[in-house]
């Protein structure tokens, strides 16, 4: 038992608004110091003590716990009073001593009482709290300790998405600590930038996804995500806890199995059945476009023999180089698979005719053409095609399939060429192709066996009558039927990419005539040629050059026409390849003006020199008034800016007199001249036309 302390001497007199003596009230101290520091018999002795000083009572003692006590003044002359808060009694105090006690003494003590439980309440309380706070701190130790020794990681993050807690599976599986973590975002972890945080999933309980993730090191792998939200007491979310486990070793078995379910394990190529998937996919894209889709069957020729004769090994590995040279030939968002032995299928999307799938075709066929070098042998084989349209021929992939699989059978029995043979399902379509493929080839052979001449078209000035240029228009004089109309294989000829090829021939010919010219002391004037949007590329303006070079024309003989189509694609690339034109003294004429965008914006941007009017504009001069003001409004225009204007395709007196009144400078057409060949071109401008000086 501790020594009782030496309490101080305490005034008695009483404040008259305080149920305490005043100086009692200033060494409270004394019962705080005691409840705070003291326990069991000590803290009842230092009690009793101070109930004994407040009294002045020789006896008085503090009795712990509860008990039944009558409060007030005994018979025996003992003064109890019950230490209680609430419905909690702590214990009570009891002095006697003196004969008797009045109602000062009484309420001296009930203060005493009611400070005391109410200084033990508190500490009781503070006790409590204590006590939780440690149970809570260790059944947290306890829960991280478990989080530890689990094998999956474990994070927290608030509702901004940074992290508040990582354990040692977290640690594990990115290689970050979690003195690394906490605190960063957990977008920093993230290989896809397009995944959000907050979704409302888990908003709403959480559930299963597959995500990547990027550790430490940089390597991305799948990880199995579960989000589920943390809640505070008042059920308000505080943010989330994320479980992941490492599953790229499963994603790695499911992709291997997807693979073999729905790939070639020869060629990588995709098989009929994910065909067919593909293909349904985007058949349904075309349809809500209003576009067509094409399924073509390729057959090999002469696969077989090779197979059998020099083994299977030689024979897989030309399937995959023949698969290769396929997949090289077409665009990405064609479709091509392998169907099994030699045989292969196509789908094509987004395209308004049905001939543009034989251009394809002929891709593939020409994509064979060189030998395959396998095993030390010169291997060639070639191919038959079928081909089935949608929604003509069939509303589904393995409709449209079986039909190209008959018109290929078709192809390769009706052909004398297999290895150039193709064949649509439908015979309306059909006899159209096969005109198509006869122009085609005819017009290959018409390239390199001189069947191709250039003719020209002079260009007047309107206010002075003279020529002061020609426009150079190619025609092909086949030897059965003569010459062949430029709407009959010009269009062919841009939907198949032999436009580059005619384009080529035209300038170097044009260039050619040129320069007999000017060696023959003719005067300068502008010979243009019409350069097609495919033609129009960053070699363009080399191989101009080479060319002026090549026969010592002076630049100020040639002009290109282009059209606005080829204006509205890459602003930037457009510009410099037309600058490094005009850079060599060549001239530049915007062809067919009002007939595409007709943007003002890239008129003041380009470096062109005319417009040109569409003659779809000059036919209905001066009796169609919707002609009329759109060739006046483009002339208005042109003058504006400073820009020369011709109009083509001029017939009449009347179509001039419109033109002349209405500002044009130049024209052609047949008012004046037809297109000539270049002797006849050349006799006019002796003896009939005069020549700008």
């Amino acid at each position: 038992m501790s020594e009782p302390r030496v309490a101080m001497p305490l005034d008695l007199s009483l404040d008259p608004q305080s149920a305490l003596p005043v100086d009692f009230i200033g060494g409270t101290t004394a019962v705080c110091d005691a409840v705070l520091r003291l326990r069991g018999e000590a803290l009842a002795q230092e009690l009793g003590r101070l109930a004994r000083d407040l009294l002045g009572s020789p006896d008085g003692r503090y009795v712990p716990g509860p008990g039944l006590v009558e409060p007030g003044l005994s018979p025996a002359g003992v003064l109890r009073c019950a230490v209680t808060a609430g419905i909690e009694q702590f214990g009570w105090y009891e002095v006697s001593g003196p004969a008797s006690y009045g109602d000062d003494a009484q309420r001296r003590l009930g203060s005493l009482a009611h400070l005391t439980a109410s200084l033990m309440q508190m500490h009781a309380l503070a006790q409590r709290s204590t006590h939780a706070y440690a149970q809570m701190e260790a059944q947290l130790a306890h829960q991280s300790q478990i989080l530890d020794q689990i094998h999956e990681s474990v994070l927290t993050m608030d509702q901004m998405g940074y992290i508040t807690s990582w354990n040692r599976g977290a640690e594990a599986l990115f290689g970050y600590s979690a003195l690394e973590a906490i605190g960063r975002n957990i977008l920093f972890l993230y290989a896809d930038e397009d995944e959000s945080v907050n979704d409302s999933f888990a908003e709403q309980g959480g559930r299963m996804m597959e995500v990547r993730r990027r550790k430490k090191s940089g390597d991305v792998f799948w990880a199995s995500l579960s989000l589920s939200p943390l809640r505070d007491l008042a059920d308000r979310p505080t943010g989330l806890i994320a479980y992941l486990t490492d599953i790229t070793e499963r994603k790695r078995a499911e992709e291997q199995l997807h693979h073999l379910a729905y790939y070639d394990e020869l060629t990588g190529l995709p098989n009929r059945t994910l065909f067919a998937r593909l293909v349904d996919q985007g058949l349904t894209v075309a349809q809500r476009n209003d576009g067509m889709g094409a399924v073509l069957f390729v057959d090999l020729n002469r696969f077989k023999r090779i197979n059998d004769t020099l083994g299977r090994r030689i024979g897989d590995e030309l399937l995959r180089q023949a698969a290769q040279r396929f997949r090289d030939t077409l665009r990405e968002e064609d479709v091509v698979a392998r169907l099994g032995g030699d045989e292969f299928a196509v789908g094509l999307f987004d395209f308004r005719q049905h001939f543009e799938a034989t251009t394809v075709a002929q891709k593939l066929q020409a994509a064979l053409d060189a030998p395959f070098m396998i095993g030390g042998h010169d291997l060639r084989v070639g191919a038959s095609i079928g081909i089935s349209v949608f929604p003509q021929d069939g509303g589904d992939a393995e409709t449209l399939l079986g039909l190209a699989d008959i018109a290929m059978e078709r192809a390769k029995a009706t052909d004398a060429d297999p290895d150039r043979s193709v064949a649509f399902y439908s015979q309306d379509m059909n006899k159209g192709m096969q005109e198509r493929m006869r122009i085609e080839s005819g017009l290959r052979h018409a390239l390199g066996n001189g069947e191709l001449v250039l003719y020209w078209q002079p260009k007047f000035e309107i206010a002075s009558g003279r020529i002061v240029g020609a426009e150079a228009l190619v025609r092909w004089i086949h030897p059965q039927r003569g010459i062949v109309p430029p709407g009959e294989f010009i269009p062919l000829a841009e939907s198949s990419g032999l436009i580059v090829q005619v384009g080529e021939w035209v300038l170097e010919q044009a260039c050619a005539q040129a320069a007999i010219w000017q060696r023959a002391g003719l005067a300068p004037f502008r010979l243009a040629v019409n350069v097609s949007a495919r033609e129009f590329t960053a070699a363009l303006p080399v191989r101009v050059a080479d060319t002026l070079a090549r026969y010592g024309l002076d630049p100020s003989w040639l002009e290109l026409e282009i059209t606005e189509s080829t204006l509205m694609h890459d602003f930037e690339r457009v510009t410099g390849i037309m600058d490094r034109i005009t850079a060599l003294g060549v001239a530049l004429s915007l062809d067919d003006f009002g007939t595409g965008y007709s943007s003002l914006s890239y008129l003041k941007r380009f470096p062109i020199h005319t417009l040109k009017i569409d003659r779809s504009f000059t036919t209905g001069i001066p009796k169609d008034a919707s002609d009329c003001a759109i060739a006046g409004t483009i002339i208005s225009m042109a003058r504006q800016l400073c820009l020369r204007v011709i109009a083509e395709g001029v017939e009449t007196l009347d179509q001039l007199e419109f033109l002349r009144e209405a500002g044009c400078d130049e024209v052609q057409g047949y008012l004046y001249a037809a297109p000539l060949p270049a002797y006849e071109f050349e006799r006019g401008l002796r003896e009939n036309w005069l020549l700008v000086g």
